[in-house]
């Protein structure tokens, strides 16, 4: 399955399904899990490295998961690349860091792209043969020098006319063969000096400067062919000049008015993780993910794998909106040149 037939293709069957993407405790499903997952019907599900032993094992887990869900779900997973990889040797393939490829496109933008496209459809190929079918990436941070080293590397570059190009080509070759992007974290945690999983970072940049530089990158996947087949991912960040109470992930104004209105983000919107500290003083994780979805994500996220928390979500979340239905439906990718 591939370009806009599997964003398509997810919304198969989904009508009644949570709007939620769950996770699990480790390698085998247990039977608290199983019993979970097949009587809420989460939309998807998400894979971390305590989930992933060896390729038969994987297999056989996700065949497993879209068995218990009765339909092709979205199975996501974070495979950036560099220090983000859930997916490692010697077992799978290793991955750069996105660095690396903005480095040489400032000295050679050919030779970067065509780099950039064999370590994105291996990197895919290698996804799919496992049964994953959504990909967390690419980031399209900026970095900037003196903010918090959780991006750092993983940041193209600090130019946004190069992120925004080199985000771009994943974006399409990722599509062309069958996986599902999800960039990240939209609007911008380039700038935050503080880890978003420790703590809520603030960023108090003019709105002009954001607008200018942070929010360009992801402008232009939004604006471009594949604009409606990409996800993205929130940041739980507060931006002082937007909303000075509420970070992105609970914001109606920064949704509304940033994302889907200056950035003109259409795709489908999904929480960064409920169990953040940076979500903290919002409660637990179902009042965490309520908040979310009012704000106008699309789906939250919860990557903890504990039962219980999963266990309170389904008795809370609504199923996915008509909304969210919508734009799965609409995705609107086609096959063309990826460069």
């Amino acid at each position: 399955m591939s370009n806009n037939t599997q964003a398509r293709g997810f919304a198969i069957g989904a009508e009644e399904s949570l709007a939620c993407i769950f996770s699990l405790s480790g390698t085998t499903l247990t039977d608290h899990e199983i019993s979970l997952f097949r009587a809420s019907n989460p939309f998807g599900f998400i894979l971390f490295k305590r989930n992933c032993d060896t390729p038969k094992q994987l297999k056989e887990l996700v065949a497993r998961l879209k068995n218990i869900v009765g339909r092709d779900c979205p199975v996501l997973i974070d495979q950036e690349g560099g220090r983000v990889q859930r997916l490692r040797p010697p077992q799978w393939r290793d991955y750069k860091p996105m660095q690396y490829f903005g480095d040489l496109y400032k000295d050679d933008p050919e030779k970067a792209l065509e780099e950039l496209r064999f370590e994105s459809l291996r990197l895919a190929e290698e996804l799919l043969d496992n049964g994953v079918n959504v990909n967390c990436a690419p980031v399209l941070d900026l970095f900037f020098d003196g903010a918090h080293d959780i991006i750092g590397d993983r940041a193209f570059s600090a130019d946004p006319e190069i992120v925004g190009r080199l985000g771009l080509s994943v974006c399409r070759h990722f599509l062309n063969a069958g996986i599902t992007p999800i960039i990240k974290h939209i609007p911008g945690h380039g700038r935050a000096t503080g880890d978003s999983h420790l703590e809520l970072p603030y960023v108090d940049a003019p709105y002009d400067d954001l607008s200018s530089l942070d929010f360009a990158p992801f402008r232009e996947i939004s604006k471009s062919e594949v604009g409606r087949s990409v996800w993205a991912m929130t940041a739980h960040i507060v931006y002082q000049h937007i909303d000075t109470k509420h970070p992105v992930s609970v914001s109606p104004d920064a949704i509304t008015n940033i994302i889907r209105k200056d950035i003109g983000f259409e795709g489908i919107l999904i929480g960064d993780d409920l169990d953040m500290k940076a979500l903290d003083a919002y409660g637990d994780a179902a009042t965490k993910a309520m908040e979310s979805l009012n704000a106008g994500c699309d789906l939250a996220l919860y990557c903890a794998g504990e039962a219980d928390k999963m266990d309170a979500l389904a008795e809370n979340l609504p199923k996915i909106s008509e909304t969210t239905l919508n734009r799965l439906e609409n995705a609107n990718f086609s096959r063309e040149s990826a460069a």
